[in-house]
């Protein structure tokens, strides 16, 4: 029976050499039982053994006269001073061999090859993992594969597992081979298949190498890594990670079969069975999952990994319209095109009620890529406030007061809506667009019937309303006293800032990005059983600067420059016995090097009341940048968040005002406006009223004669095209937001109480799916802007209320465990404010802001709470028996949240 010898190849030979010749000083013929890799060739080289350099010929010979005439050559050819060596590889047996050849020969008799053994000498290993000795596989890859700088060093055993690691990191660059360990996953897996040199030289490894690795990385990685590979021999591993998402969404289809056979011919031959597709499907949707929770996060390298994500997920869709599979795959949850499905299934409903809007919504924000398609998501939830705001009654607009609160606290809001869906859809979906361009004009129509209605109130009270009779409003001119006066009390030192130009839309963007851990917003306190809510001033008529500005810090109904506005400014406040600075554009920048002017920071360490004049807004109504954008932020307002984080430095409270609102050009480009008469300003002239304006009289009419014709329609204008006007009728225009926030909780000015965040956004804009404030399912919205109590009905039996027994916080109080654990806690809050709050928590679903809180406790008992954060902690020492997480403060102090079950194990001795 002939036994197949091993073959060798020059590395096996090299190790062997190694080891031998210091053993054999001066022999120069080394016989190898063994068949060498390069058959019928004379291989030569130089190797380094000891220090010296040995000149080897291998000769790889098949017959006794072969390997005698290979010897005979090599004698004849040898050069005395050199260390010449002839290695003899064949398959002669070597008892055929004369005496005569085997004395020249190392040990005197061919070598035999053990694999084995020359893999332990590469690694250095006195051992070998026995699972190893089998597989030749391994052992001849681990000797083909050896690094220019050989093998690290293992120490005593050498595992099968440190082994295959070690390969996989010489063969595919997948690793360190110098490393003890490999972390090899699926994320590592698939991220080197998207580099082709990876899955290329994998391609090019025999295939018992291919195998085995592919068996060693199944056991390792997973199901997924079979697929992956053979993806990778057929030269398509940029495929794997796209292709898994498309096996996803194939699996999920509501057409599986169908999509499961156009999705094979996309796999070919590297689908072994259509059971490996979910294995397969899974690993990678983690993969990509992991991904784009990455994408989603903080840091430099969001951006990267957006790129990224998008990149595999294009790469699907490109696949899948190339094998007709995309109408089969319809609204998945992970593709680019199942997102963009969701996005025009949003926008097809946007005509109807608000009920399948929500719906839509819902869907599209369940998509994985919606947090990384971010703005047009928030655009898409932009638009379905704007149909639940269609959808809602609109109050009545009963007199002018009424209009600026309800516009500052409703509609103002949906102007900010369609400034967003103004500046145009980034998906770039046509239809999409329509769909947005028809509910703007749909709220567009909607806003000019308020506009219109309280154009027609507006004109009857201007006529007798002055500082003695302002109608229930609050006038531009008694901001001051009403608003800043009480900020000054008690050596107060507010900074008022006046942003010029800003309109309620500005007003409460600018607000929400206000840090609330180092802002507390604050208004005067409202009368019993009506929630707290932000004022809003009537503008002088026109609303334009030179008027209502100079009225705002005069104090009192004037008009003039700069000049005036500081000497009425300075008048105003040396009244009640202050020192008052004001600053304009110019003199509160700082110089080169200074965020603000040494003068302003001055001022601001003093103990005088400081005002500053900001133009950003104003003029960007003149030179077009509201005309790209309608979104504001802090950033956008020069100096503003220096001039805020002085403020905070310095303790002082903010009073955020402005002198008038506007209107945004809007127009078609080429639409001509109406001709018109006595043009005195971009929206107010003298004459007749035509359609669209009205006639305004009276003593806050400040113009020669005291009368003028203002729009209130915010499409026309008198002068040539800008960005955006003011001067007119509109709510926009007239409505002045004011605006107050203390740096800290414990400096609430007598009489005003702290807004909570729940009370700020309208019903509407939150949405039934958004967080609403415990106490507007009770409350109700009268015609007249305030508020009605209303008797909340009674909750079903274990949830709240039980019949006979009280709420759920009025038990609890009532609780012995409840009676014990207050004796042991100072200054704890009375009874029914802790039943109050415990009831607007669960109400709110276990959530609400501190503030929220604090409003609860107060309405309950009719005492303020100036510290809202404080009264939390209060609390959390109250009903958190023996350290258990009743209530805590959580996301760095912003919400309160409570554990009904625990509540109730703990005091009533209920299960939840």
């Amino acid at each position: 029976m002939t036994t197949t010898r091993p073959v060798v190849g020059r590395r096996a030979i090299e190790v062997l050499l190694q080891a031998e010749l210091p053993k054999a000083p001066g022999r120069r013929l080394v016989l190898v039982d063994a068949a060498y890799e390069a058959r019928g060739q004379e291989t030569e080289f130089g190797l380094r053994i000891d220090g010296r350099t040995h000149w080897v010929r291998v000769s790889d010979q098949d017959s006794v006269l072969g390997i005698t005439d290979a010897w005979q050559r090599h004698r004849a050819e040898a050069e005395p001073d050199r260390a010449d060596v002839l290695v003899v590889t064949g398959q002669v047996p070597a008892d055929q061999l004369g005496w005569d050849l085997r004395a020249h020969a190392v040990r005197h008799h061919p070598l035999a090859v053990d694999r084995a053994d020359i893999v332990k000498q590469l690694f250095g290993a006195a051992d070998l993992d026995t699972r190893m000795a089998g597989e030749r596989w391994l052992l001849d890859a681990l000797l083909e594969a050896e690094p220019v700088d050989g093998w690290p060093r293992v120490g005593a055993v050498l595992t099968r597992d440190r082994a295959v690691r070690a390969l996989i990191a010489a063969r595919l660059g997948i690793g360190d081979t110098t490393s003890d360990t490999l972390d090899l996953d699926a994320d590592t897996l698939f991220v080197w298949s998207r580099n082709a040199t990876g899955p290329a030289r994998y391609a090019a490894l025999s295939a018992a190498e291919r195998d085995g690795i592919g068996a060693w990385l199944a056991m390792t990685v997973g199901f997924a890594a079979p697929t992956l590979l053979a993806l990778a021999a057929d030269g398509r591993g940029t495929d794997a990670l796209p292709l898994g998402a498309l096996a996803s969404a194939a699996l999920s289809s509501t057409a599986a079969e169908a999509a499961g056979f156009a999705l094979g011919t996309l796999f070919g031959s590297a689908l072994a069975s259509f059971d490996a597709l979910r294995p397969f499907a899974n690993a990678a949707t983690g993969v990509l999952s992991r991904w784009i929770a990455q994408a989603e996060g903080s840091g430099p390298q969001r951006s990267a990994a957006r790129d990224r994500v998008l990149d595999v997920l294009d790469h699907a869709d490109r696949l899948a319209a190339d094998a007709r599979l995309s109408p089969l795959i319809g609204a998945d949850r992970l593709l680019p095109s199942g997102y963009r499905a969701r996005l025009r299934a949003l926008a097809s409903v946007l005509d109807g009620p608000a009920a399948p809007a929500e719906a839509a919504l819902r869907e599209l924000t369940e998509h994985q890529l919606s947090g990384l398609y971010a703005e047009t998501t928030e655009t898409a939830r932009t638009a379905v406030r704007l149909v639940r705001w269609m959808r809602a009654p609109l109050p009545e607009v009963e007199s002018v007061a009424q209009g600026v609160r309800t516009h500052l606290a409703s509609s103002g809001w949906a102007d900010l809506a369609v400034g967003v869906l103004a500046e145009g859809e980034s998906s770039r979906d046509p239809a999409v667009a329509d769909a947005y361009q028809r509910l703007i004009g749909a709220v567009r129509a909607r806003r000019a019937g308020l506009d219109e209605a309280f154009a027609r109130r507006l004109t009857r009270w201007t006529e007798t309303a002055c500082q003695q009779a302002p109608g229930g409003a609050l006038l531009i001119e008694d901001v001051l006293a009403q608003a800043a006066a009480p900020l000054a009390r008690d050596g107060g030192r507010p900074l008022i800032l006046v942003l010029d130009g800003m309109s309620a839309d500005v007003a409460v963007q600018l607000a929400g990005e206000l840090d609330r851990r180092v802002w507390t917003e604050v208004v005067p306190k409202p009368r019993e059983g009506a929630r707290p809510a932000r004022q809003a001033a009537v503008s002088m008529l026109p609303s334009v600067t030179r008027t209502s500005r100079t009225s705002l810090l005069c104090g009192q109904p004037a008009e003039g420059g700069q000049d005036r506005e500081r000497g009425g400014f300075g008048t105003f406040w040396k009244k009640r016995h202050r020192g008052a600075h004001l600053f304009h554009k110019g003199g509160f920048e700082g110089p080169p090097g200074h965020r603000l002017a040494p003068e302003l920071l001055q001022a601001l360490a003093t103990d005088d009341i400081v005002a500053v004049v900001v133009n950003t807004i104003d003029e960007a109504l003149d030179d077009g940048r509201e005309g790209a954008r309608g979104r504001w932020s802090l950033g956008d307002i020069a100096k503003l968040p220096d001039l805020l984080n002085a403020a905070r430095d310095y303790g002082r409270p903010v009073l955020l005002v402005s002198d008038h609102g506007h209107v945004l050009d809007r127009t078609p480009r080429g639409r001509q406006q109406p001709s018109a008469e006595g043009v005195e300003g971009a929206r107010w002239r003298t004459g007749t009223p035509g359609d669209g304006e009205i006639a305004v009289s009276g003593p806050r009419v400040r113009t020669p004669g005291g009368r003028a014709v203002l729009p209130w329609r915010e499409d026309l204008r008198y002068t040539a095209r800008q960005a955006g006007y003011h001067g007119g009728a509109s709510l926009a225009e007239v409505t002045v937001p004011v605006l107050t926030f203390v740096p800290s909780a414990d400096r609430i000015p007598a009489g005003w109480t702290l807004l909570p965040i729940e009370d700020i956004a309208p019903g509407w804009w939150r949405g039934s799916d958004e967080h609403t404030p415990a106490a507007s399912a009770s409350d109700t919205r009268t015609p007249a802007g305030g508020t009605r109590r209303q008797k909340p009905e009674r909750q079903s039996e274990g949830i709240f209320e039980v019949p006979g027994q009280g709420s759920l916080g009025e038990r609890t109080v009532r609780s012995d465990p409840y009676k014990a654990q207050r004796e042991f806690v100072r200054l704890a809050p009375a009874d029914k404010a802790v039943a109050a709050v415990l009831d607007a928590l669960l109400t709110a679903g276990g959530k609400l802001s501190p503030g929220a809180v604090a409003a609860a406790a107060q309405a309950a008992t009719g005492k303020s709470q100036r510290n809202p954060e404080r009264f939390a902690t209060v609390l959390e020492r109250l009903l958190n028996i023996d350290g258990y997480p009743v209530l805590q403060l959580i996301e760095s102090g912003r919400t309160v949240q409570l554990d009904k079950a625990l509540l109730v194990q703990q005091f009533l001795g209920e299960p939840a």
